[in-house]
């Protein structure tokens, strides 16, 4: 016994580490068992349920047509019939289920009640004829089959259970023996092995039924190529969205922080000699803060409503609302700036479309903004409106001479940027337009160009 014993415990040992894994009856009949009655299968067996109350509607109408066919005929004391009316009822299911709003609604029972993952089911109404028809195929499944079910459900489970009772009720057992039930083909102790068979056989046939339509709303309630289409394009509008108030909040904090720096430290160099340009200086300080606070708000309200539509609605700084105020704060920190405006013959920025004028104005400012961090010495600005072959153009030129970069074993810190220019070309590209930003000559120069759409036909005629 002790050698029997060794051996097998190395035999259990050679199999663990060998990776073999023994199965244990107990543990495949629980699987069996979940399968059949566990969480998933009784959230489907409801599924199922629904599907046959969905369909008593459509089959009390087709009864009405049936009995009407037949003479007036009681279809429901009439098996065949009943079974007729089940069948006339599914083409009207089908038909019905077409309609839109049939898709979310099996989306959100299947999700909730099936255990199919929700990103393989689309989401909204059908959009095209394909995907109705794939929905209306799902709906008549479900209802079809859900009715099967729920008439099994009613009328299995109380003859199974009096199967099982049968043989310890003498009085069950004289009155179906005594009618001939069962007597010519089975003995009483055979009923409660029928009647267990019969529920085994009923949660066996819901399981399964569960699981094929389970499978099958992928195939059916899943995103067509228009569905994928569509999200895609709300993506896409989103990210553009959360782009463009990223650019906002890049060009409208990192201008401010920029220029209040410079006007901080020009203020505080001059503190003793010159109060009154200190004192303009504060003044810029308050200005440009204010504004950013206010930008920043904006931003920030949007991002909390998650509303990309009022994205559009947002208020914005233009040339003609604020170019002016820009210059002067931008002056206001002892930077020398010189700007040449040519509004063209309409003579103010007002005339300009909104939007151009917008995203010209945020251009503008991260033009100064890199002129402040990365430049030295004067900038010179030049906003002028022209005819370019027949079409309008906003041109945006700004030169500055470039900082000299600091020695190596200096602490200062150093800025990379890069999402400014960036952010700058794709205002432009929004338009239609260009940004261009390097070196020309001794200096580093930024040069945009909008297109402000055709220019207005001018001349005299007789």
């Amino acid at each position: 016994m002790d050698g029997g014993g060794m051996d097998g415990g190395k035999g259990a040992a050679v199999g663990r580490a060998g990776g073999v894994r023994a199965v244990r009856p107990g543990a495949s009949l629980r699987r069996g068992t979940g399968l059949l009655v566990g969480a998933r299968a009784r959230l489907r067996w409801v599924h199922l349920i629904l599907g046959g109350a969905l369909l008593m509607p459509y089959l009390l109408l087709a009864q009405v047509g049936v009995g009407a066919a037949a003479g007036g005929v009681n279809v429901l004391a009439s098996f065949p019939l009943t079974l007729l009316s089940y069948a006339v009822s599914l083409p009207l299911i089908a038909v019905t289920g077409v309609f839109g709003l049939v898709r979310p609604l099996s989306v959100t029972a299947v999700r909730v009640l099936t255990g199919v993952p929700g990103d393989l089911l689309a989401d909204g109404p059908a959009r095209s004829w394909g995907a109705r028809w794939r929905a209306s195929a799902w709906w008549t499944l479900h209802l079809g089959i859900g009715a099967v079910v729920s008439g099994m459900t009613l009328a299995v489970p109380p003859l199974g259970l009096v199967l099982i009772v049968l043989p310890f009720s003498g009085a069950l057992r004289a009155s179906v023996w005594g009618a001939g039930g069962f007597g010519a083909w089975a003995e009483p102790w055979l009923s409660p092995l029928i009647g267990a068979a019969l529920l085994t056989a009923l949660a066996a046939v819901c399981a399964g039924a569960g699981a094929l339509l389970a499978r099958l709303a992928p195939v059916l309630l899943g995103p067509t190529a228009a569905d994928r289409l569509a999200a895609a394009e709300e993506r896409a509008a989103d990210l553009a969205v959360r782009n463009r108030l990223a650019r906002e909040l890049h060009d409208a904090v990192g201008h401010a922080l920029s220029a209040v720096t410079l006007q901080a430290g020009a203020a505080r160099r001059v503190l003793d000699r010159d109060p009154e340009f200190v004192r303009e200086a504060l003044a810029a300080i308050e200005e440009t803060t204010r504004r950013t606070v206010g930008e920043l708000d904006a931003v920030l309200g949007l991002l909390r409503d998650g509303d990309p539509a009022r994205a559009d609605a947002m208020p914005a700084p233009t040339l003609a609302g604020d170019l002016d105020g820009l210059l002067a704060r931008t002056r206001a920190g002892g930077t020398v700036l010189t700007a040449e405006q040519d509004p063209g013959p309409s003579g103010d920025w007002t005339q300009l479309p909104a939007i151009a004028s917008r995203e010209a104005y945020r251009i503008v400012q991260e033009g100064l903004s890199n002129a402040l961090r990365h430049g030295a010495g004067p900038i010179t600005l030049l906003l002028r409106v022209h005819t370019s072959e027949g079409h309008r153009e906003l041109e945006i030129t700004m030169t500055n001479p470039p900082a000299q970069p600091p020695p190596a074993h200096d602490g200062a810190r150093r800025t990379t940027g890069g999402r400014g220019l960036h952010g700058a070309a794709e205002r432009a590209a929004l338009l239609g337009g260009r940004v261009e930003a390097g070196p020309h000559g001794e200096h580093w120069r930024l040069r945009a160009v909008l297109p402000l759409g055709a220019a207005p036909v001018t001349g005299g005629g007789r």
